[in-house]
């Protein structure tokens, strides 16, 4: 995609410097079977191509805007402390998809605010699928898009049509029991529930109406930074299971304005069995 006359300075550069990036994970893609891979942990693996990625993607967003801070999934925090913007980089979101050869991965880069000593807001974002030619992109007041196209969320209210995404937890992640439970209660209510393994695209497939809602527990803010900004501004409703502003905590129930707030019932409801059942064993 050629740069859009929409795009702030700001993402102009974060489209360029995903799209450098995107070329290379396009070729390790193609040579998945010769990549070294070593293990964070259980199903969660990092490549040499992951670790090009955000090094890339580090080079050409210092150069262009020095004075941002970064948050980075491998290399941590970096830049100045008292920084007023921020880039929440994942470089590739959807590991294990890509070591798989499932074309479901992509590059998220978000722009954080910090607009108070200790509160932030989440400003833009940019979310590149190389493999699905892809390029998701919104900016607070500004709208959202997927290939310059603009985005809304899907209009139905029935939970009977509806198909939700998630995330299944890791074997060694403590919040199987969790899972389940909102699972039972989503299941039998729509249409349908995927787990297709990228958080970032989970919530762009939402805002672009593939998706009614979508609910996961315990991921990063390189995860959702720039897919909550994308998914609002396509009229999408954004929460924590008790309501509140998901970002950094990692809890997130997402949908349009009708569905939204179903889900995050039954999300909660499982959440609160759990504790129930773990409170009367002890």
């Amino acid at each position: 995609m050629t740069a859009s006359p929409r795009l702030s300075p700001a993402l102009n550069v974060v489209v360029s410097a995903v799209q450098k990036a995107g070329r290379r994970l396009l070729r390790d893609f193609g040579e998945v079977e010769q990549l070294q891979v070593s293990v964070k942990g259980t199903g969660d693996f990092v490549s040499r191509a992951d670790l090009r990625a955000e090094e890339t993607l580090r080079t050409e967003l210092s150069r262009a805007r020095p004075a941002f801070g970064f948050l980075m999934e491998e290399s941590g925090a970096h830049g100045p402390a008292d920084w007023e913007w921020r880039w929440v980089v994942d470089p590739l979101d959807g590991t294990t998809n890509f070591l798989h050869g499932i074309p479901n991965w992509c590059i998220s880069v978000g722009i954080e605010k910090r607009i108070a000593e200790d509160k932030t807001e989440l400003m833009a974002g940019v979310v590149y699928a190389p493999a699905l030619d892809e390029l998701y992109w919104g900016e607070k007041g500004a709208g959202s898009f997927l290939n310059d196209k603009r985005l809304r969320v899907s209009g139905r209210r029935s939970l009977t049509e509806a198909v939700f995404a998630t995330g299944i937890p890791f074997a060694s992640v403590p919040r199987k029991a969790e899972f389940s439970a909102i699972l039972a209660r989503v299941m039998p209510q729509v249409a349908g529930v995927r787990r297709m393994g990228s958080a970032a695209l989970d919530l762009c497939w939402t805002a672009a109406g593939r998706y009614e809602g979508y609910w996961e527990l315990g991921i990063k803010p390189w995860d959702m930074a720039a897919g909550l900004v994308i998914l609002r501004e396509a009229g999408g409703f954004v929460s924590d299971p008790d309501g509140n502003e998901p970002y950094p905590s990692g809890n997130v129930v997402v949908g349009n304005q009708t569905l939204q707030p179903k889900l995050r019932e039954m999300v909660a409801d499982g959440i609160a069995a759990v504790a129930a059942r773990r409170g009367a064993t002890e």
